[in-house]
C-alpha cells in the first residue's frame, strides 16, 4: 500500500505540479475580475457535481461492489458488471447533462444568487454562456472517474492518477493559444474544459481493454450490481462530499461580497489542494480498494491495521503540511499569481483565505481517510447523518464569521466544520470496534507537534519579508520558495528523525508494534 500510494501520490504531484502552471497562467492572461468570476462560477458547477457523483458518492458504492465481484465472482460476471454500470451511468448522465445545459440560466442563479440581487445581468449571461459548455464535462469525467475505479481495483493506480494531467494541458492550451480568437477571450476556457473531458475518458480506454473489461455501454438498472451500487450511491451521494458542499456555500455566499471574492477563494483553495490532493485523494484512492478487500475476506484485524496506517501516514505528512501552508500562504500567492492583472491587495486578500483553508487541512485528508471504513463495509447512511450535523455547522459558522472576517471567514468556517465531520467520523469508528489504534499514538503525536514547531519557527525566523517577495523579480521569488519549502522539509524531517520516527512507522500498525 506504501508503494502504491507513492505511485498515485507521485503523479497527483505532477497533476497539480501542472495544476499550478495552468493557475499561474490564468491569473497572468485573466487576472482577478468579473469575467473570471463567471468563469469560476460555471466550471465550479459540474465540477462539484463531478465531485459529488464521480470521485464522490460514484466511486464509494462502484469500488466496493466491483471488488466483490472481483474476488468472489467470475470475469464473466464482472464483465456484466462493467457494461451495464457503464451503460446505466452513461445513459443517466447523458439526461443530467442534458438538462444541465438547458437550464444553465437558472442554475448560475442560484449558484450566484448574489448576482441576481445586484442586477448583475452581463456576468449572469457570460456564466450561463459558459456554463453551456462546461456542463457536459460532468458526463466524461464521470465516465473517466468510472474507469479509473475499474483501474485501481486492479492495482493499475499510475493511468487514473495521471489522467487529470490532461485536464490542466487542455486548459493551459486554451488560455494561451485560444483565447486571442473569442471576443470575449475568458469563453476559450470553457471550451478547453469541455475538451478535457473527452480527453480524459478516452485516454483510459486503451488500458481497459488490456485488463479485457472495455464497457459495453448496456444499460440494466435492474441487473443485481447495478441495484447495489444506485443504493449504496443515494446516501453516499451527500456524505462523501460535504466538504465539497461546505466549498460549493461558500461561492453562494461569496457572490454577496466585494467583486474578486470568488477569485480569491478559488487561487487560495487551488493551493490548498495541492496537499490535499497529493495525500489526501491518494490515499483515498488507495485504501478504498484495500479495505474493501479486506472486509469481503472477513479480516477485522487487519482492517483495523489499514486504517491506522492511513491515519499514521495523515498526521506524520499532513500536519507540516498545514503548518507550512499556513506559515507560507502570502510567499506562495505572491510566486505563483501576481502580475499586472494580479496586484498585492489580490495578493493578500487570497493568502488571507488560504491561511484559514490551512487550518482545516489536516481535517480535510482525516475525512478522506475515515470515511473510506464506513463505504468499503458499504455503510453509507452513518456518513451522511455526521454530513448532516458537519453542513450545520458550516452554515452556522459562515453566518458568525462572514461579516468580520468577509471572505477569509467563509474559508475558515469550512476548516472549522471539517474539524467537526472527521471527528465524528473517527468517534464512530472506534464506538463500533471496527478501529482499533495503535500503542504509539501520543509519541507520534508529540513528535510530530515538535517538528512542525520548530519547523515553522525556523521558517518565520529566516525567510524575507512579504515587502521583499513582492518586490522581488519573478525568477528569484520562485527560487526563494523552492529554497524555503526545501528547508522546512529538511528542518521537519531532520526533528522526525532526532525524536526517533523511522520508515517504519508508515508500516502497519502489527508490524511497528513489533519493531518499537
Amino acid at each position: 500500500m506504501l508503494k502504491s500510494l507513492t505511485t498515485v501520490g507521485g503523479n497527483t504531484m505532477v497533476s497539480r505540479v501542472l495544476g499550478f502552471v495552468r493557475d499561474l497562467v490564468l491569473a497572468r492572461v485573466f487576472g482577478a475580475d468579473a469575467a473570471t468570476d463567471a468563469f469560476f462560477v460555471a466550471f465550479k458547477i459540474p465540477n462539484f457535481l463531478r465531485r459529488l457523483f464521480a470521485e464522490g458518492a460514484f466511486a464509494t458504492a462502484f469500488v466496493p461492489v466491483l471488488m466483490e465481484y472481483k474476488e468472489q465472482r467470475s470475469h464473466d460476471e464482472l464483465k456484466a458488471l462493467v457494461d451495464h454500470v457503464a451503460g446505466t451511468l452513461g445513459l443517466v448522465l447523458l439526461v443530467v447533462s442534458f438538462v444541465g445545459v438547458v437550464a444553465a440560466p437558472l442554475l448560475v442563479s442560484v449558484f450566484a444568487f448574489g448576482w441576481v440581487m445586484e442586477g448583475a445581468v452581463e456576468k449572469l449571461d457570460l456564466a450561463a454562456q459558459m456554463l453551456r459548455l462546461t456542463f457536459p464535462y460532468l458526463l466524461f469525467i464521470s465516465l473517466t472517474a468510472f474507469a479509473g475505479g475499474i483501474l485501481n481495483a486492479h492495482n493499475r493506480f499510475a493511468i487514473p492518477a495521471f489522467t487529470p494531467v490532461l485536464l490542466n494541458l487542455c486548459l493551459i492550451g486554451a488560455a494561451l493559444w485560444l483565447s486571442p480568437m473569442f471576443d470575449q477571450p475568458v469563453v476559450a476556457l470553457a471550451w478547453g474544459v469541455l475538451v478535457a473531458g473527452v480527453v480524459q475518458f478516452t485516454f483510459q480506454l486503451p488500458f481497459l481493454h488490456r485488463l479485457q473489461l472495455f464497457p459495453g455501454f448496456r444499460p440494466a438498472p435492474r441487473h443485481e450490481g447495478v441495484r447495489r451500487i444506485m443504493k449504496l450511491m443515494v446516501p453516499a451521494l451527500f456524505a462523501v462530499s460535504i466538504v465539497q458542499i461546505n466549498l460549493l456555500l461558500d461561492t453562494v455566499l461569496a457572490s454577496f461580497l466585494q467583486t474578486g471574492s470568488i477569485s480569491w477563494l478559488y487561487y487560495s483553495d487551488r493551493l490548498m489542494e495541492f496537499p490535499q490532493g497529493v495525500l489526501g485523494v491518494a490515499l483515498a484512492t488507495v485504501i478504498l480498494p484495500g479495505l474493501s478487500r479486506r472486509h469481503a475476506d472477513g479480516d477485522p484485524e487487519s482492517f483495523s491495521q489499514t486504517l491506522d496506517w492511513g491515519l499514521r501516514t495523515t498526521v506524520l505528512l499532513g500536519a507540516p503540511a498545514a503548518a507550512g501552508l499556513a506559515v507560507l500562504s502570502a510567499p506562495m500567492i505572491t510566486t505563483l499569481f501576481m502580475s499586472d492583472n494580479f496586484d498585492a491587495r489580490d495578493v493578500h486578500m487570497a493568502s488571507l483565505s488560504l491561511m484559514a483553508y490551512s487550518v482545516g487541512l489536516l481535517a480535510f485528508i482525516l475525512i478522506k481517510v475515515l470515511a473510506p471504513g464506513y463505504y468499503a463495509r458499504q455503510d453509507t447512511r452513518t456518513p451522511v447523518h455526521i454530513g448532516l450535523i458537519a453542513m450545520g455547522v458550516n452554515m452556522l459558522f459562515n453566518l458568525v464569521l462572514i461579516f468580520p472576517l468577509q471572505h477569509a471567514g467563509l474559508a475558515l468556517a469550512t476548516s472549522l466544520s471539517a474539524f467537526v465531520n472527521a471527528g465524528l467520523l473517527f468517534r464512530g469508528l472506534r464506538q463500533r470496534n471496527v478501529y482499533q489504534p495503535g500503542a504509539e499514538w501520543k509519541t507520534l503525536w508529540l513528535r510530530t507537534l515538535v517538528g512542525c514547531v520548530v519547523m515553522v519557527g525556523v521558517l518565520r525566523w529566516g525567510m524575507p519579508s512579504l515587502e521583499d517577495w513582492i518586490a522581488a523579480g519573478t525568477l528569484l521569488r520562485a527560487g526563494w520558495l523552492a529554497l524555503w519549502i526545501g528547508i522546512g522539509m529538511t528542518v521537519y524531517g531532520a526533528c522526525l528523525y532526532a525524536t526517533g520516527i523511522r520508515l517504519r512507522h508508515l508500516q502497519n500498525t502489527r508490524q511497528a508494534g513489533k519493531q518499537e
